[in-house]
């Protein structure tokens, strides 16, 4: 006889008992997910071999054309997933199905460094693969389920389990960014990918040892088609313009992952110098890809401080609403830019600027990502119809693959001017550029807020039974 599980949120006024398990899982999956991310570019461009263990290294361009396909991948499927949770399987079975892709997605990786007979570039676009389904499947399912949990009683506490949903991300993300770089120098290939993929198990036995605390929504069709009606499309398309806006914040923000760290390769990043009396002092100096492990570090510092320290004080004199954060955010993505247009601009002068000042960069990046990023996932909820709350969080994903669509758009534009002797966007003007577009995205934002009209939509009603 299948088991019956609870199909409406808990009747309390505290936190939902399956939280902790939802975080959890959250935090292993990004370990995973960053750790492998992290050292993409310098396997493929370093440490890729064929079948005879030959070096079969790729170009910068290659590997960055796979990362990208793989980044336009992931930001995609949230979407298909989305589709099919809400409308077929329900978000519990799509992310624990996608979780087992997802594991083996990362096992591929892991043969890599085996002789399976098998050419390791194969066995890596495969990986790839799998683990574009797998983790972006489950991305949006996830953030959704996140909500799922929450009633009338305690929806006020929504806010907040965002807030550590996304700090449980964060410890992931920054541990795996500093450490599966190292792992890879020290011990290869075989290790450097093994160690996210045992995460990523543990992450899926995590998330169904708390299967009968969480609320299991089921999918319905008709409720899914009927959703689709006048109202729900008129709720969906309210929001969708919000998705245009935060694009251009991700065309940004994503940009630390790329054009930060050739930046970063040509500033000192030495963070400590102790004269120890002898001829050379001793000192730390991290290396460029090791710099994104920052804005992990900032999230989890500002995120309590926003929280308990910084909302509270505005919200004395200006109420808080979540479009007004989004708004904040968006403006204060300008100087972020501003910044690292001046440090290219001392770098292409002859200096060599002090990673601080891209660390500062990433101090204010970090303060708009916690303004636009966490408040624009609890809002996609909020606003979602009920049935249609994985396929608006899909949406949201969206704005990811679109601000990078722009970027890898411009980016080409460069490369084709280039290959014709001209010059555009050069140095500093790069910088400047996309400064402006966030500054222009901000000031257009103002007046779409002040108009939007929509209504916060949570799962109250009864339930059918869900059955496993």
């Amino acid at each position: 006889m299948a088991h019956a599980y609870r199909t409406t949120p808990e009747d309390t006024t505290q936190m939902p008992s399956g939280i902790p398990y939802i975080v959890g899982n959250e935090a292993a999956e990004r370990f995973s997910y960053y750790g492998m991310t992290g050292i993409l570019m310098t396997f493929m461009t370093m440490h890729l071999v064929n079948s005879q263990g030959q070096a079969a290294r790729m170009n910068e361009a290659e590997a960055s054309a796979v990362i990208h396909y793989f980044k336009a991948a992931n930001y995609f499927f949230p979407f298909v997933g989305a589709v099919i949770a809400d409308a077929l399987t329900g978000k519990y079975l799509m992310i624990v199905s996608l979780s087992l892709v997802y594991c083996l997605g990362h096992a591929v990786l892991f043969l890599m460094d085996m002789p399976v007979g098998i050419e390791p570039k194969h066995l890596l676009y495969m990986g790839l693969g799998l683990i574009a389904v797998g983790a972006g499947g489950i991305k949006s399912c996830v953030s959704a389920h996140v909500g799922d949990q929450f009633g009338e009683k305690n929806q006020h506490l929504l806010e907040k389990v965002y807030m550590w949903f996304y700090f449980a991300i964060n410890v992931g993300a920054g541990v795996s960014l500093y450490l599966c770089p190292e792992l890879l120098d020290r011990y290869g290939a075989g290790v450097a990918f093994g160690v996210p993929g045992f995460l990523m198990a543990a992450a899926t036995l995590v998330f169904w040892l708390g299967r009968n605390r969480y609320a299991h929504i089921p999918a319905s069709r008709e409720r899914f088609v009927r959703s689709l009606d006048r109202e729900g499309l008129l709720a969906v398309a309210r929001i969708v313009p919000l998705y245009l806006f935060v694009a251009v914040f991700w065309a940004l923000f994503d940009q630390s992952s790329s054009r930060w760290i050739d930046q970063a390769e040509k500033m000192n990043r030495t963070l400590i110098s102790i004269p120890t009396g002898g001829a050379e002092p001793w000192t730390f100096t991290i290396k460029a890809a090791q710099t994104q492990a920052a804005n992990a570090i900032f999230v989890l510092l500002l995120i309590p401080l926003f929280s308990l320290v910084v909302y509270p004080a505005i919200n004395k004199v200006w109420r808080l609403t979540p479009l007004r954060k989004i708004g904040l955010g968006l403006f204060v993505m300008v100087p972020v830019f501003v910044i690292s247009a001046w440090i290219q601009a001392r770098i292409d002068g002859g200096a060599t600027p002090h990673i601080y000042w891209q660390l500062l960069a990433y101090a204010v990046l970090t303060s708009a990502e916690v303004l636009v990023s966490i408040t624009a996932l609890e809002f996609s909820y909020t606003q979602a119809p009920t049935a249609l709350k994985s396929l608006v969080m899909g949406v949201n994903m969206l704005s990811v693959t679109l601000g990078n669509l722009f970027v890898g758009g411009i980016n080409d534009y460069i490369a084709k001017m280039r290959a014709s002797g001209q010059t555009v966007l050069e140095g500093a003007t790069y910088y400047w550029f996309f400064a402006g577009c966030m500054a222009a995205a901000a000031v257009v934002y103002v007046p779409w807020a002040l108009t939007y009209r929509g209504r916060s939509q949570m799962q109250t009603e009864a339930q059918p039974p869900a059955a496993t």
